[in-house]
């Protein structure tokens, strides 16, 4: 399922990305550091939504208490455990 959630306190605005159970594809940003945000979105494509929490949960930039990558661990939660609730 596709999914897009709208992301607080980071340059990105809008990350996309499907859900199929627990497996985390073809994830994008809207804004943000491109390179860096291309090259996160390629390096999560196929992993789970622990696996991915595990490596950028929590994950600050700069001054901020997130990050986009932080950001992107609280999109996919959100939507699994939304997913899980149906």
């Amino acid at each position: 399922m596709e999914y897009t959630y709208k992301t607080k306190m980071v340059c990105s605005k809008l990350i996309h990305f499907d859900l199929d159970g627990d497996v985390v594809t073809n994830v994008s940003f809207e804004g943000g550091c491109n390179g860096n945000l291309k090259a996160v979105s390629k390096l999560v494509d196929g992993m789970t939504v622990e696996q991915i929490e595990e490596k950028l949960k929590g994950n600050t930039c700069g001054m901020r208490p997130t990050s986009c990558a932080d950001q992107l661990c609280i999109a996919i939660r959100t939507a699994y455990d939304s997913q899980k609730a149906e």
